[in-house]
C-alpha cells in the first residue's frame, strides 16, 4: 500500500522547519548508506548529534504520532528518528531496497523497517525532477506532494528518487517498526479501520459498528507484537 497523508505539519510547524533546513550544514548521504544503495545514493543529508537535528526530529515525530491516518495506516510500536536530506543539481538515488534492520545513532536497540515515509519540505513547484517512485506488485506509483505532506509505503518496496535537474528537494525520511508486521495483514487492518470510521460517521455507534470495531481489536490483539 502506497499512502498519501496530507497535511502532517500544521503551517507553524512548517515554517519553522523550512527555516532550520534551509539555514543548516548538510553532509554526504553515504554516511547513512548501505553496501549495495552507496553504489547509487548522491545526495546530502543532516549530521547526527546538532541541535538543528533533535529540534526537526522532536516536530515530526510528534506530527506523525498525532496524525490518525498516519497511525492507522503503518500501527508503530517503535519510530526510528527522522532523517532529513537534501537532492539538488542532478544528485539522485537509485533503485533500491531499504535496510530490514536499523539502528538509530548512538543506540543499543535495532528496529525493524516494515514501513516507509517520506515528508516533504518543498513544494513540487520549487524543483525539477526529484519524483519518489515505487515500484511494487501492483506496478509503478509516483510521489511528488506539497509541503507538509508525507507518503507511506512498504519498505519491502524498490523504489527511487529521479535526478532533480532544477531547484532543491528536501524531505524526512524515516522507518517504522509496526506492531503488524505483515504488510498484507497491516492493509486488511487499515480497510477495516476505514470503513469503520466512515460508519461510525454515517450512522453512529450502532450494534453492527461495535461489532466490527470488535473483530478489529480482536484482530490486532492476535497479529500485534508489542
Amino acid at each position: 500500500m502506497m499512502l498519501h497523508v496530507p497535511e502532517v505539519l500544521t503551517r507553524d510547524e512548517l515554517a519553522e522547519c523550512r527555516q532550520l533546513l534551509f539555514a543548516a550544514d548538510w553532509e554526504n548521504g553515504l554516511v547513512t548508506a548501505g553496501a549495495q544503495a552507496a553504489q547509487v545514493k548522491r545526495n546530502r543529508q543532516l549530521p547526527e548529534n546538532t541541535a538543528t537535528l533533535r529540534r526537526l526530529r522532536e516536530i515530526v515525530t510528534a506530527a506523525l504520532m498525532r496524525n490518525p491516518l498516519f497511525f492507522s495506516a503503518a500501527l508503530p510500536n517503535r519510530i526510528l528518528p527522522p532523517y532529513f536530506n537534501r537532492y539538488e543539481g542532478g544528485e539522485e538515488f537509485g533503485n533500491h531496497v531499504d535496510n530490514a534492520i536499523r539502528r538509530p545513532w548512538g543506540s543499543e536497540i535495532n528496529i525493524r523497517s516494515d514501513v516507509s515515509t517520506t515528508l516533504f519540505f518543498t513544494d513540487p513547484d520549487e524543483y525539477e525532477g526529484g519524483d519518489l517512485i515505487v515500484e511494487d506488485s501492483y506496478g509503478t506509483h509516483s510521489a511528488r506532494l506539497p509541503a507538509g505532506d508525507a507518503i507511506v509505503y512498504p519498505s519491502t518496496s524498490l523504489h527511487r528518487v529521479e535526478p532533480v535537474t532544477a531547484g532543491a528537494r528536501v524531505c524526512s525520511f524515516l522507518w517504522t517498526q509496526s506492531m503488524v508486521r505483515d504488510d498484507w495483514k497491516r492493509n486488511m487492518m487499515f480497510d477495516l479501520d476505514c470503513t469503520i470510521q466512515k460508519l461510525r460517521a454515517r450512522v453512529g455507534d450502532n450494534e453492527e459498528v461495535v461489532a466490527l470495531t470488535s473483530h478489529y481489536h480482536n484482530l490486532l490483539r492476535m497479529w500485534a507484537e508489542v
